[in-house]
């Protein structure tokens, strides 16, 4: 059994009218203004190794936040649960842990309310996300023709994390680069508070552009088309390309990059180039909704029926 049919057996089940039929990372409750999401991190499986405490607590807290920004509020309060040895959790490790989560504090203007810690063989983190709002960008609420865009780039994340597993080697200009996107994904904070004046549906990019757009997408009656060559790659993973270092298919769709994935009507293009401008955040255009039941990949001027949906997915099995 695999999380995706956990999931299906939960919705079954257990009935919530602040759930969203569990169709979202977040709950929300709309007469209490009330946003919320809750994500648990573990090691050798979401992250390597407690090498580098103060890398590592920003990254569980973006990743956490990622899913309240993306639809279209800020964070308020965030609650972090530690879960780990002596050694993990030593009076230099804590100084690091708490230096970091200050500056995260500063960049993204929420408040730490609370938590819990307790001790384990290998560490945890268990981070709750909580806002106010009355209104949130939903998954599973895009339209057909709708355009499909993604903030930042992808597959930085990945090619991080292949360098920190000694995959393959390269300069230490583009080393550091990408290690840092690995643990300090670029969140793009600002651009998020103009998401309600085009976006129809939401998400953040967590376990991978092509699992996450069928979620995104939701209803069975939709389907999308995105275009290979509009994949959004920084400069430095060209470069990698170039040199053959990397084969873009590994990376680009495997996850853990945090941009937002949103879908909007053609007619707010002009005003989605405007707040990408305005905020500094790059924002494009990678293809578009529409009516079956087969999603696509656009190369050139080919169409193919995409079968692999390479991604994450938790496996119990």
């Amino acid at each position: 059994m695999n999380e995706l049919k956990i999931i299906k057996s939960l919705k079954k089940n257990i009935k919530n009218p602040f759930a969203l039929k569990l169709n979202d990372d977040v709950f929300f409750d709309k007469k209490k203004s009330l946003v919320g999401t809750i994500d648990t991190y573990n090691e050798n499986i979401h992250y390597l190794n407690f090498k580098n405490p103060d890398l590592l607590i920003k990254k569980v807290i973006r990743s956490s936040i990622s899913d309240i920004i993306c639809k279209g509020i800020d964070p308020k309060y965030i609650l972090i649960s530690f879960s780990g040895s002596k050694k993990n959790f030593n009076n230099r490790n804590i100084n690091l842990i708490i230096t970091s989560i200050k500056e995260e504090q500063k960049k993204y203007n929420f408040f730490l309310i609370g938590g819990d810690t307790t001790y384990s063989s290998k560490s945890s983190f268990t981070v709750c996300s909580l806002s106010y709002s009355n209104k949130i960008i939903k998954r599973g609420s895009c339209l057909n023709n709708d355009d499909i865009y993604i903030t930042g780039n992808i597959g930085e994340s990945s090619v991080g994390l292949y360098i920190l597993k000694n995959k393959f080697k390269t300069t230490p200009k583009i080393k550091k680069y990408f290690i840092n996107r690995y643990f300090k994904p670029s969140l793009p904070f600002g651009f998020h508070k103009d998401l309600n004046k085009f976006a129809n549906s939401s998400m953040d990019v967590s376990d991978g552009l092509l699992i996450d757009l069928v979620k995104l997408i939701g209803d069975k009656k939709f389907s999308f088309v995105i275009n290979y060559n509009k994949l959004p790659k920084s400069t430095y993973f060209e470069a990698l390309l170039q040199k053959k270092k990397i084969f873009p298919n590994n990376h680009l769709f495997s996850g853990d990059d945090y941009q937002i994935l949103f879908t909007a009507k053609k007619k707010y293009r002009d005003i989605i180039s405007k707040s990408s401008k305005k905020w500094n955040q790059k924002v494009t255009r990678i293809g578009c909704i529409q009516i079956g039941s087969s999603n696509y990949m656009q190369f050139d001027n080919k169409l193919k029926k995409i079968h692999n949906y390479q991604g994450y997915i938790h496996n119990f099995s």
